[in-house]
């Protein structure tokens, strides 16, 4: 019979810790050493976008999960055929897009609005204009002669 301390020599040990001085360092200290020390190359900066200005250039969306058939369409239907309910992220975007689309109406209405109103400055503005000139004094005598 043997005790919970004897092991058997297939049964592997707990590691017991030593005392030493690459314990007692801070935590941060010991992360600094390790990556010193690695060969591994470790970066802290958020990753460039790979293709973003060429898909730009070319009409696409700044990366391949924005808007597309990958992104838009389903990812599965039931086998009789039946779509699959849409999924939260689908909704989100079809809701973004409603309210994208309703505020375009919006300012597209408010921009006729404003040409319309523009127009009718610049016709009053060109009545009063010609108003003006009517009023003026017309000329008579050698001066209606030389005009015509």
């Amino acid at each position: 019979v043997r005790t919970p301390d004897q092991h058997s020599p297939l049964q592997l040990r707990a590691p017991e810790l030593q005392p030493s001085s690459s314990l007692s360092l801070s935590l941060q200290e010991t992360w600094i050493t390790v990556l010193k020390n690695s060969n591994k190359h470790f970066s802290t900066t958020c990753g460039v976008r790979a293709g973003e200005k060429w898909r730009k250039e070319h009409g696409l969306s700044r990366s391949g999960t924005e808007y597309g058939p990958l992104t838009d369409l389903p990812d599965w239907s039931f086998a009789d055929g039946r779509p699959a309910p849409p999924m939260k992220g689908q909704l989100r975007r079809k809701q973004e897009r409603e309210v994208l689309a309703r505020r375009i109406v919006m300012l597209s209405t408010e921009m006729d609005r404003g040409i319309e109103a523009w127009k009718e400055k610049q016709e009053e503005a060109k009545r009063m204009e010609e108003h003006k000139k009517s009023l003026l004094l017309k000329p008579k005598g050698k001066l209606l002669i030389k005009k015509l």
